[in-house]
């Protein structure tokens, strides 16, 4: 089966590299078709650098929020499964061909495991998982593999969120009677943010998605389970993210658009 690996990227020059050469070493057959929101560095020279050598990587240029990216990836997409991964990711040798095991194994649906480099408090921090009818919709898209058919069905990422269309699209695969499988062994070896801006801003940004996922989907909170979160290794770092996300809740509460997306 042919995986179409979609990328959406944006001033990623520092990380491309070591993106594309661990992609290079993937089981065949794949293609990599990138989506680049106008970067003002040299991500684009360094992708057509290796497009000169490559004929499977194509690189299209588009800006609009990354679920619009993503969505225009797929539809460029030749492959029955679209994998995606973030710029700043690095994939393990056996990332597609665990992917592809799990497919021939029925899946819908596969998520693989995601492990943060980088500063090591960071490292340390969980997701905060929201379960939904007997699954797990928090697994994110740096590491995620869609059948093209499924995801086209459910009208793809929704782009009117700013953060969680991933869960949102997660949801409605379920929602449609998907098959979501978590592979352990398909691992993307994702960066942390390498600074404390970069963290508390990112923290505020998935507050805000996820009270976005609220107005979409109504009251979710009844799907979090509050002793899995205390179960989580909680420092000083996890007090802080949750904090912060919080006031980013609280911030799309009060200020932000009030009319969730009808996809």
């Amino acid at each position: 089966m042919l995986i179409s690996v979609v990328i959406t990227v944006r001033n990623e020059e520092k990380n491309i590299a070591n993106l594309l050469d661990g992609l290079l070493v993937q089981e065949r057959p794949f293609e990599v078709v990138i989506v680049d929101a106008h970067s003002s560095d040299s991500t684009v020279d360094i992708i057509e650098e290796y497009q000169r050598e490559h004929d499977f990587i194509r690189l299209y240029i588009m800006g609009g929020t990354r679920g619009e990216g993503r969505n225009y990836g797929v539809k460029m997409a030749k492959g029955e499964a679209v994998a995606f991964i973030d710029g700043d990711d690095i994939p393990n040798p056996f990332w597609l061909k665990e992917m592809r095991k799990s497919l021939k194994e029925g899946a819908d649906v596969v998520a693989g495991k995601s492990i943060p480099i980088g500063y090591r408090a960071f490292e340390e921090l969980e997701r905060v998982e929201l379960y939904y009818r007997g699954y797990d919709v928090t697994y994110p898209s740096c590491n995620l593999l869609y059948r093209k058919q499924l995801f086209e069905r459910i009208g793809g990422f929704d782009p009117w969120f700013v953060t969680a269309e991933d869960i949102d699209l997660n949801i409605r695969a379920v929602r449609a009677g998907a098959k979501m499988v978590y592979n352990e062994k398909a691992i993307v070896y994702h960066k942390t943010r390498d600074t404390f801006l970069g963290f508390f801003k990112q923290a505020f940004w998935n507050g805000y998605g996820r009270k976005q996922l609220t107005m979409k989907h109504g009251n979710l909170w009844g799907k979090y389970k509050p002793g899995n979160m205390l179960d989580h290794h909680f420092t000083f770092w996890y007090a802080a993210r949750m904090s912060v996300a919080m006031l980013g809740y609280l911030a799309y509460k009060i200020y932000g658009d009030k009319v969730p997306s009808k996809r």
